[in-house]
């Protein structure tokens, strides 16, 4: 594959193995993970079934579904290449980033396509829009790199739910509740720490510093259950039902925390979960829509 050529080679590849590789760095199990949250911010933000499909939230579904995923990604693999040589992660899941040359630019076009749907936004989602871009920078990139600053790396991963909040504004033109804003921030907090467990050796070998590596295993499952725990109570302040059903996240991590289930495996169920989570958050705002 691409990934496994030389930086020279690579760069002159056919452009099929290019986009190939393009693909596979940004990482398809977790492309609902930017995506799945426009969905849930249109259905929650349409008055009628006619502002569900329109040709901005087309727009903007295309867009974080795959080029905000290249973008989020691609910036993560460059800085970390030094990082992920370590990481036996990038030999069986995800792609290597081996220095080929295409890369950086394919990252510059995709952090650069909101230009040409900004413009038909709502002023009230452009904030929204410059969050993702800064935090899903930054958190890569030096010389800021919240990812090697313990506490930092969990709290900018709320950048996962600004996508939600763009959908959301665009469609309804007000700001979406601040109770899911808090219950998703925390959400994401808990889902990115959760996610570095696996992380903690080749981190720590490398001298990287963040949240769960100085926690350890144990107390960072404390600290995703605590996040999580949160999330419900915001989520259910908003709607007991969404507080009931966000209430999955915290019983699951103890289950993990206390079976004798690897991390490493459990951490590849969460796409699962996530997607069915979202689809029911999705039908609920649906059956809102259609049945009052």
């Amino acid at each position: 594959m691409t990934e496994r050529r030389s930086s020279t080679t690579a760069s002159e590849s056919p452009f099929g193995e290019q986009l190939s590789y393009l693909l596979e760095l940004s990482r398809p199990r977790f492309w609902l993970y930017l995506a799945g949250p426009v969905l849930v911010g249109v259905v929650y933000a349409a008055d009628s079934v006619g502002e569900l499909v329109t040709p901005l939230t087309v727009v903007l579904f295309g867009y974080f579904l795959v080029p905000a995923n290249v973008f989020l990604y691609g910036i993560n693999d460059f800085y970390d290449r030094e990082i992920d040589a370590a990481n036996p992660k990038k030999e069986e899941r995800e792609a290597r980033y081996r220095g080929q040359r295409f890369v950086p630019a394919a990252v510059g076009l995709c952090g650069a396509l909101p230009i040409l749907f900004a413009p038909v936004l709502s002023t009230r989602a452009l904030p929204w829009l410059v969050a993702f871009l800064v935090l899903g920078a930054a958190y890569s990139a030096p010389p800021v790199r919240f990812k090697t600053t313990p506490l930092l790396d969990s709290v900018s991963n709320g950048l996962y739910i600004t996508p939600g909040a763009i959908a959301y504004v665009a469609v309804s033109g007000v700001q979406p509740p601040a109770l899911a804003i808090a219950g998703g921030w925390l959400w994401a907090m808990g889902m990115h720490t959760f996610s570095a467990i696996p992380d903690i050796e080749p981190d720590r070998k490398t001298g990287i510093r963040t949240t769960a590596t100085v926690l350890g295993e144990r107390r960072t499952y404390a600290y995703c259950g605590a996040c999580w725990l949160a999330s419900a109570a915001a989520f259910g302040a908003l709607d007991v039902r969404l507080g009931a059903l966000m209430l999955g996240y915290p019983a699951l991590i103890a289950a993990i925390a206390t079976a004798s289930v690897s991390v490493d495996r459990a951490y590849w169920w969460f796409p699962a979960i996530n997607t069915v989570l979202g689809s029911l958050l999705t039908i609920g705002g649906l059956w809102r829509l259609l049945y009052g």
